[in-house]
């Protein structure tokens, strides 16, 4: 397991999957398109603008200098090499370039051999595909076009492929190893057959793969269209559209019954079974940038909201999307969890403050000003009765009623855009910080109204209360973090960052990384849960724990090393450097030329780069950071997507529980043979609740503490939440506390030692045993007042009959109760 990688700018990593470890850095000099090992394993072709070269596999059971050797290079093609394929039998490889030709080439030298030319398409050749017997190659082109190529009769002249080469000795099929390698390289090759794929006008091929064993082609089209055609009768199996964008990567499953498909522009990964025609899995991130974040209360969800105008709550211990809200139709600039997390509100520069349900997953609720504004931040009060949200047109901050929906109060006084706003967690004070240099601090709900203003040296970019309410933090446009008491009015302690969050330099950076502090700044804060510590982030690579009462540094986390993004790179090459400006923003390919690819299609107010440059590079920043309420972990909004850095070394998702074994028949199968942990464990692989459920009650109750004791660690917070659910609605409760003991004694230890991060599954699991204790209690408490009212009717009913002495029936009947 050495997987090879490749990055933009020529560099290649050797890796070894398995533990995670850099086995070897190499610089191949130029941007690298394709690279591809052979299918023996032991060679590496890699593209090198318009030439080939072939290296050596390194042998990582001996410890090598150089461990890449070159073996050879191949010239011939007039542009950019854009794909490799190699043959099965690892002697020969066959290339595809901007120059609209594909080109065959042997690995070793071949006595006669000269490279065969594949010409004949009208536009550049995207990939070029072997068949399973080699005796056929594919080639498509960018146009739509598909060429099958195959070995032409002896008779026939070579005018339409390769006509200046030497056509060479047709090599008879033998059995000995050169055999196929002899027959390939002695082809002479003619186009058969040509077909197209007819799509709409300007629909362009974006990429293609091929599957040798059933010979299924798959194709994704820059309209967000895919299609599978069976080769080579080229009959179309399947066409559907599933990205609103180009398709720019596609794969498949050895077997070839899963499809996966990669859409750049939009974030989105998907993965289709094609036979059933149903998706996999499904996802799609913030195709721009992400500009805020929330956790919710017990730090299962997160919540995010970006520039394209759409909300999405994520799940931590998953890493998946699981609903997405698409309301707004500007960039959504905050987002914040009421305490009970059951609402989630958010703000947006189109001019409205929504909150969704995530109980029925709908908008029941929308906020607007009297004149329409930008909305740039929001707090929500610790009730979930009041919303506040800043304007940067009006300068003005609106409260609303949650209940009601109407304008309560709005508060006027700062002179610049609102940047931040946060409710006291005691809930008597709002405080507003804004770019007039100052930060006000609100008693929104007392009578007085009293407004306690705070001057600082600059623009205010966030705020952020300590968990107690008694301590405010400011960050400001000059990299300076100031802390106030609150109740007292003055400031406790500075601390000046911009030195702690400097480094990297941009590629049109005429300072040096060391002198460019004088940009950088934070723009997010927030506390830790004992209010000890406080996080930092803002326009630079770095984000930053500080200690609050001594002011110095805790830890400094490096967001990307991608340095593809601008601000990662510390030092730059000044031979790129030019009167033009750099040349890596200088685009001399002419990648985007498209029609598509130059259209501005981004929502008001989303900022994505200037449209009139022809190449732009993301600056390496982070928008907002959060801590998780159970302290172990915190969260980042970046150029980078949403990172999560915990204390607690737990998978965010393992492919492998991805099987085409795993289906609820087999899961049906495996508990009719009374296998339950393999079921059990089926089942939450599966993740449908129904099926969990129904292995769960299957389970004897003789044998409940043995499948409790052998079930894997990664599952027993998962089983632990849903006993605590299925306590709430489920009558077998002797079962439920039987599961509860058994889970509880078998890992108890491992409950204990990771405590934080099963806070929330022990709550569910706590509240639980509370509701089934007061149903008990509840229950004995009625039985009792039952028995009460019972023997007391026996007593008049035997006053009545004369004073005479209980009889044995009526004593048997009270003992019967």
């Amino acid at each position: 397991m050495l997987p090879l990688t490749r990055t933009s700018d020529g560099r290649a990593l050797l890796v070894n999957f398995k533990r995670g470890a850099v086995l070897h850095h190499f610089n191949f000099k130029k941007p690298v398109k394709a690279l591809e090992f052979s299918p023996d394993g032991k060679s590496i072709a890699v593209s090198h603008d318009s030439q080939v070269q072939v290296w050596r596999t390194p042998n990582h059971l001996i410890r090598e200098f150089a461990p890449f050797n070159l073996h050879r290079t191949y010239t011939g093609h007039h542009d950019e090499v854009l794909s490799i394929e190699w043959s099965p039998d690892s002697k020969c490889f066959i290339t595809t370039s901007r120059d609209m030709t594909a080109r065959l080439f042997t690995l070793d030298p071949l006595e006669g051999f000269r490279p065969k030319t594949f010409a004949g398409h009208k536009d550049a050749v995207l990939h070029a595909y072997f068949s399973s017997d080699a005796k056929t190659i594919y080639t498509v082109s960018r146009d739509g076009a598909v060429f099958t190529w195959k070995a032409k009769p002896r008779e026939e002249s070579s005018d339409e492929s390769d006509s200046d080469e030497d056509p060479g000795p047709i090599a008879s099929t033998s059995s000995n190893s050169g055999a196929l390698y002899n027959e390939i390289a002695n082809t002479r090759w003619g186009v058969q057959k040509r077909h197209y794929f007819d799509q709409p006008g300007g629909t362009k091929v974006v990429c293609s793969t091929y599957h040798r064993a059933s010979n299924l082609l798959v194709v994704g089209f820059s309209t967000g269209v895919f299609g599978l055609w069976e080769m080579p009768t080229f009959s179309n199996i399947h066409t559907l559209s599933i990205s609103q964008e180009k398709i720019s990567s596609i794969a498949i499953s050895p077997s070839g019954e899963w499809l996966a498909f990669g859409a750049k522009k939009l974030g989105q990964l998907l993965v289709w079974e094609w036979q059933s025609e149903s998706y996999v899995l499904k996802q799609q991130g913030h195709f721009f940038d992400m500009n805020t974040l929330a956790y919710s209360p017990d730090g299962q969800h997160i919540a995010t909201g970006g520039d394209d105008g759409k909300v999405k709550v994520w799940n931590t211990s998953s890493g998946f999307c699981f609903v997405t809200f698409s309301e707004h139709s500007a960039a959504v600039s905050s987002v914040e969890f009421t305490k009970q997390g059951q609402v989630l509100f958010t703000a947006s520069l189109d001019g409205t403050v929504r909150a969704f349900d995530l109980i029925r997953y709908r908008n029941f609720r929308t906020f607007t000003s009297p004149t329409p504004v930008q909305f740039s931040c929001l707090a929500v009060d610790p009730s979930g009765e009041v919303i506040a949200a800043g304007s940067t047109d009006s300068f003005e901050v609106f409260l609303w009623s949650v209940q009601t929906g109407k304008l309560l109060d709005v508060l006027t006084g700062h002179e610049g855009p609102i940047s931040s706003l946060a409710f006291s967690p005691t809930g008597n004070f709002l405080a507003s910080g804004s770019w007039d240099k100052s930060v006000r601090v609100w008693t929104v709900f007392g009578r007085s109204h009293a407004v306690e203003p705070f001057q600082l040296s600059a623009d205010v970019l966030a705020v952020a209360f300590r968990p107690d309410g008694k301590e405010l933090a400011a960050a400001s446009l000059d990299g300076q973090v100031m802390f106030f008491d609150v109740h007292l009015g003055k400031q406790t302690n500075l601390i000046d960052g911009r030195r702690d969050i400097s480094g990297g330099r941009k590629a049109d950076d005429r300072v040096t990384a060391a002198n460019s502090a004088s940009g950088k700044a934070f723009n997010s804060l927030a506390y830790t849960a004992d209010g000890r510590c406080v996080i930092a982030g803002g326009n630079s690579k770095y984000v930053v724990i500080y200690d609050v009462r001594e002011g110095v540094m805790v830890k400094k986390f490096q967001i990307s090393q991608n340095l593809s993004l601008d601000g990662t790179e510390e030092f730059l090459d000044s031979r790129k450097v030019t009167e033009a400006g750099n040349t890596d923003l200088i685009d001399d390919r002419g990648d985007e030329s498209d029609l598509e690819d130059r259209m501005d299609t981004t929502l008001p107010g989303a900022q994505h780069g200037d449209m009139s440059k022809r190449r732009y590079r993301q600056e390496a920043r982070t928008k907002c950071v959060r801590f998780s309420p159970t302290g172990r972990a915190w969260a980042a909004a970046s150029t980078e997507g949403l990172l999560i850095y915990s204390v607690d070394e737990s998978v965010a998702f393992d492919p492998f529980d991805l099987d085409l074994d795993l289906t609820p028949q087999a899961l049906l199968a495996t508990l009719a043979q009374r296998e339950f942990l393999k079921a059990l464990v089926m089942a939450f692989r599966l993740n449908e609740k129904p099926l969990v459920q129904r292995v769960y009650e299957a389970v004897p109750r003789a044998d409940i503490r043995l499948v409790a004791r052998g079930l894997p660690a990664v599952y027993v917070g998962p089983l632990v939440r849903f006993v605590a659910e299925h306590m709430e609605r489920s009558p077998h409760v002797e079962f439920d506390l039987l599961w509860t003991s058994a889970l509880l004694g078998a890992h108890g230890r491992h409950l204990r030692d990771r405590a934080g991060e099963y806070a929330s599954v022990l709550r569910a699991l706590q509240k639980g045993l509370g509701d089934c204790e007061a149903l008990i209690s509840r229950l004995c408490e009625d039985n009792s007042s039952t028995l009460a009212y019972l023997l007391g009717q026996l007593k008049v009913q035997a006053n009545r009959d004369g004073d005479v002495e209980m009889s044995d029936s009526n004593r048997a009947t009270v003992s019967a109760f």
